[in-house]
C-alpha cells in the first residue's frame, strides 16, 4: 500500500484530488492538509510515502513546505500538483518526483502513482535480495573487507575518509558518507549530523555540545557523535510512544 499526502490551500480541489488519486489501486490518502503547519505535523505523524503539493499554500510557499518535508525524510517522493507550470524548474531542484499541472487528468495521476508504486515494489525485492543489508563491502587502499552491519557502531568523516567503527574494530575508506548511508537499514541507523552516521541502539546519551547540537555517548566504544537539534526531534518522534525521553 503506497499512502499519500495532500497539501492544497482549496478544500475541495484537496477532496477531488484524494478521491483521484485513491482510483488507484493499494494507493491511500491519509491526510488532506490546507496549509503549511498543518502538513509538517502530519507528515511528521503519519510519515507518507508520496506526497502531493500546491505550490502556493494561501500566501505560503509549497516549495518551501517540500524542502521541509524533504529534511524529514529525503526518500519521501514529493509530487506537486498547481496551476503554476512556471516553478517547474524550481520544483525539480529539490528533486521533485513529478509535476502535475491544473486541472488535473485522472490518467495523468494515475501513471505518476503507478511509477512510484513500480519503485517501491522494485526496492523490496532488492533489499530481500541484497546482501548488503547484512554485510557492508568495505574498499581500503590495499584490502576489501565485509563488515557484519550488525556490528558497526559509528561511521564517522574525517580527513576526506570515512572511519567506520565496531566494537573490535576499526575500518577506513574512501567511499562517501552518503554512499555507505545507502546500504544500511533507516530504521536502524541515522545521519545524525553532516559528518556522522550511527546505529540508533547504540546511543547511551547526549549532552548539550552547543546551541543547535549534542555530543553523542555509543555502547561499546569509547567514541563519540555530534547530533544535530533537527535529528534529535526525528529520534524522539522515532520513539514517542515505545520509550521515555532520551
Amino acid at each position: 500500500m503506497i499512502t499519500v499526502m495532500v497539501v492544497e490551500d482549496e478544500e475541495q480541489i484537496g477532496i477531488i484530488l484524494k478521491k483521484m488519486i485513491e482510483r488507484t489501486e493499494d494507493c491511500k490518502v491519509v491526510s488532506v492538509c490546507l496549509n503549511f503547519a498543518s502538513a509538517i505535523s502530519d507528515f511528521i505523524r503519519l510519515r507518507p510515502d508520496v506526497v502531493f503539493m500546491d505550490m502556493d499554500l494561501n500566501g505560503e510557499s509549497g516549495l518551501d513546505c517540500a524542502k521541509a518535508i524533504s529534511e524529514v525524510d529525503p526518500k519521501v517522493k514529493i509530487v506537486f500538483a498547481t496551476a503554476h507550470s512556471e516553478y517547474m524548474a524550481d520544483a525539480f531542484e529539490i528533486y521533485a518526483f513529478d509535476y502535475l499541472v491544473k486541472p488535473f487528468d485522472l490518467e495523468r495521476i494515475g501513471r505518476t502513482l503507478d511509477r512510484i508504486k513500480s519503485l517501491s515494489v522494485k526496492k523490496e525485492a532488492e533489499e530481500k535480495t541484497d546482501p548488503t543489508f547484512e554485510k557492508l563491502i568495505i574498499r581500503g587502499k590495499e584490502e576489501i573487507n565485509l563488515v557484519d552491519i550488525k556490528d558497526i557502531i559509528m561511521i564517522e568523516r574525517v580527513d576526506g575518509m570515512s572511519r567506520i567503527v565496531t566494537k573490535d574494530e576499526v575500518y577506513l575508506t574512501s567511499q562517501a558518507l552518503s554512499s555507505l548511508e545507502e546500504k544500511l537499514d533507516p530504521e536502524q541507523f541515522i545521519r545524525c549530523h553532516k559528518s556522522y552516521i550511527i546505529r540508533i541502539g547504540a546511543i547511551k546519551k547526549l549532552e548539550v555540545y552547543g546551541r543547535w547540537t549534542y555530543t553523542v555517548t555509543l555502547k561499546d566504544t569509547g567514541d563519540t557523535a555530534l547530533m544535530t537539534s533537527a535529528k534529535y526531534d526525528e529520534i524522539k518522534q522515532k520513539f514517542a510512544g515505545s520509550t521515555k525521553d532520551i
